[in-house]
């Protein structure tokens, strides 16, 4: 047993990771070849969804896996359907695949998400507070899912070691995406009475933790963030723009009204995710894990913010 495997590897993390590995012992998959590869690493194709990770794994038997493989935001067509076979069921296919062949470790990126979005959530979260997710949220209730199933794999698995990683907002040269979506309209949306802060994470710092993480990381888990957070009136007096402050009512009567006449993606049920958005403490990460941040929130915007041109 050798080497890396990286799942979805063709997305911005993978792409960001592989660059950080430089190729040596390290396998690329993903349903597409990513456009820069290391000249040697290798590729295999693998859609986590059916077959491929039991495949793949018995086959090069790799002693670490990184797997990256998700769906932030589905593509029209695809669905929360399609989002939880990717999420949920292709990280079970993942994990069974690991615990079959002996892989030696796991590394998962999940999300602050996994921590839900609700009006008593702890300001920071810390690793040992509850995982609650939400119903309403198909990202969030995957992520909780996924993380269920690995602390219980924890349990009856202990010989594959473990890296949790419970990802803020990444941002980084090109990131596109329905987050990045709201900072460049022409004025941002916030409900009244909430900040609604951002955590936010450099994609090269995350793909730094990510190869120690794979490399001579400690196992366990670690929320991963910038120093700092921004609320939204920050953030919209580094871009120069005005904040439009509705109550949660409105906001969720005008979105009730809109969804089903398709003018916006968005229903009444994404109020609390602009209300509640977890606030992530990096203590662990940079005490445990060994990892201090090169960015903080603040930096890593500014750095995002010039990039896009705002």
């Amino acid at each position: 047993m050798s080497g890396i495997l990286v799942t979805g590897a063709a997305g911005m993390i993978g792409r960001a990771l592989l660059a950080e590995l430089g190729g040596g012992d390290v396998v690329a998959s993903d349903l597409h070849r990513p456009e820069t590869l290391p000249s040697d690493a290798r590729f295999e194709t693998m859609d986590v969804t059916g077959d491929d990770p039991d495949r793949v794994i018995g086959a090069l038997k790799p002693d670490v896996v990184v797997h990256l493989a998700s769906i932030v935001t589905p593509a029209p067509g695809q669905g929360e359907a399609m989002a939880h076979r990717v999420d949920v069921e292709g990280s079970r296919h993942v994990l069974d695949a690991c615990i079959k062949h002996g892989v030696r470790r796991l590394v998962v990126t999940s999300s602050g998400a996994a921590y839900g979005y609700h009006p008593d959530n702890p300001v920071p979260l810390r690793e040992h507070h509850a995982l609650r997710g939400n119903d309403a949220f198909a990202y969030a209730r995957h992520k909780r899912l996924v993380e269920d199933m690995l602390a219980k794999a924890r349990e009856d698995h202990p010989a594959l070691e473990q890296v949790v990683l419970r990802v803020g907002t990444v941002l980084g040269a090109g990131t596109d995406n329905q987050i990045t979506a709201l900072f460049h309209k022409p004025r941002l949306l916030a409900v009244r009475g909430s900040d609604s802060p951002f955590v936010f994470i450099w994609t090269r710092d995350l793909a730094r933790i990510l190869k120690r993480a794979a490399t001579d990381g400690p196992p366990g888990i670690y929320n991963v963030a910038g120093d700092g957070a921004m609320g939204i009136g920050e953030i919209a007096r580094a871009l120069g723009k005005p904040v439009l402050r509705l109550p949660a009512w409105g906001l969720k009567a005008a979105l009730a009204l809109a969804k089903p006449l398709g003018l916006t993606r968005y229903g009444p049920e994404q109020v609390r995710f602009l209300q509640y958005r977890p606030v992530l403490a990096n203590d662990s990460l940079k005490r445990d894990f060994g990892y201090v941040p090169d960015k903080t929130s603040r930096e890593v915007f500014d750095l995002w913010r010039q990039e896009a041109g705002l």
